[in-house]
């Protein structure tokens, strides 16, 4: 019987290779396919018992192309230049404390074996030479909690420490109060203490009291709110009234990519480039949001807008040549940083003639020499004329300024 049935052979059903290789034949015959599409078609036959599977045809395979890396947008690349937070820290809190008795055969009285809770974690803030910004701080920071204590004398873990990185020259203030500047590489500030763990019954353990039950929770941990500034902002800062091409300028002489708009006050917030030489130097220079008449009266953002030009070290003072009389912005200028804060206008300058390229501002710029004593600079940041003596007298601002023991 068994013989007989292994000589009958069972029809095996067509694989869905096999047929769709012959919708393919039928394709050509009727003249609706050429013949090249045949041989790129799908076929699956058995050899030496190995399944073999063509996957030369477009149906069976993924097509993938070489990935390109996407170019960044605009927007993305517009980032400003943030130098103050306000943060609040919630350090973690204490593990409670557990309440338990030895139990083990033959041991009655094992006694108490509760052990303490873990103490939270606390916030550190740290500076750090390689941040530039206070953009990664969040304005708020929770501590880790500590773990509650076992039985076995088990103790609680401690909650890890949170550590906040902040750039050298960051002041540490509480209600206006200064607290600390944070001037040296690695220095740390512990900011928020985290709570104490609570103690398991075992702590209580005592010859008056032999089986204690009680067991504290932990405390909880230290919060405060803090507001970080940064004291020295950028080496060199554009000064000027709206629209006088601070944003170009920095575009044409840094890698920065600030917004740039044919209307006023395009910049809100500051944004910083860096200027790169081939002794691997760099010297930062800051694009400060256009200053109005009546700044130091708080007119407008007139106040934050002065509390960075504050902390540059010498100022880059931007006219703008299609004025009726740039030389009267000049004026202006020196006299909103000097009611800001006397002797401000007094730091090393540069004044910069900006768009040359149009027709009248040669007889501008004549009038304008006649009118300073200073060195007067014409650039064209829309076509990156002169620039090369702006960035070389930059850096001999920078120079001197090294000289004189980093003190601006």
């Amino acid at each position: 019987m068994l013989a007989a049935l292994s000589r009958v052979k069972i029809p095996r059903r067509p694989s869905s290779e096999l047929l769709l290789r012959c919708i393919f034949e039928q394709k050509v015959e009727r003249g609706e396919l050429s013949p090249l599409t045949l041989s790129t078609a799908p076929c699956s036959r058995n050899v030496g018992g190995v399944r073999d599977v063509s996957t030369s045809s477009t149906l069976c395979t993924k097509v993938r192309g070489n990935p390109k890396k996407r170019e960044m947008s605009e927007k993305k690349l517009t980032r400003h230049f943030v130098d103050h937070r306000r943060v609040k820290l919630v350090a973690g809190s204490g593990g409670k404390g557990a309440s338990s008795f030895h139990s083990e055969p033959r041991k009655e009285w094992g006694g108490p074996d509760g052990g303490n809770g873990g103490d939270g974690g606390s916030i550190i803030i740290k500076a750090d030479r390689f941040v530039k910004s206070l953009a990664q701080v969040v304005p708020l920071y929770k501590g880790e909690d500590g773990e509650s204590g076992g039985s076995k004398n088990c103790y609680g873990r401690n909650g890890s420490p949170t550590y906040i990185r902040v750039p050298l020259g960051t002041v540490v203030k509480e209600q206006g109060i200064t607290i600390l500047d944070m001037t040296e590489h690695g220095q740390e500030y512990l900011a928020a203490f985290g709570g104490a763990g609570g103690k398991g019954n075992r702590f209580f353990l005592s010859n008056e009291n032999r089986s204690p039950m009680t067991a504290t929770p932990g405390i909880t941990g230290q919060e405060r709110v803090l507001q970080l500034e940064l004291r020295t902002m950028a080496h060199a800062g554009l000064v000027g009234f709206p629209n006088a091409g601070k944003s170009s300028l920095l575009r044409a002489i840094t890698n920065a990519r600030p917004a740039v708009a044919a209307y006023p006050f395009t910049t809100l917030n500051p944004h910083v480039g860096i200027v790169k030489y081939r002794d691997h130097e760099q010297v930062a220079v800051a694009d400060i949001p256009g200053i109005i008449r009546g700044a130091h009266l708080n007119r407008g953002l007139g106040i934050s807008f002065l509390r960075h030009i504050e902390r540059c070290r010498f100022l880059l003072f931007v006219l703008d040549l299609s004025a009726p009389e740039p030389w009267t912005q000049l004026q202006h200028l020196r006299y909103e940083l000097d009611q800001y804060e006397p002797g401000l206008s007094q730091r090393p300058q540069a004044i910069i003639a900006n768009k040359m390229d149009l027709s009248e501002a040669r007889e501008k710029l004549e009038t304008l020499k006649s009118h300073v004593s200073q060195r007067v600079i014409p650039v064209s940041a829309l076509t990156g004329q002169n620039t090369e003596e702006l960035i070389l007298y930059l850096r001999e601002l920078y120079d001197g300024y090294l000289q004189g023991g980093g003190n601006g």
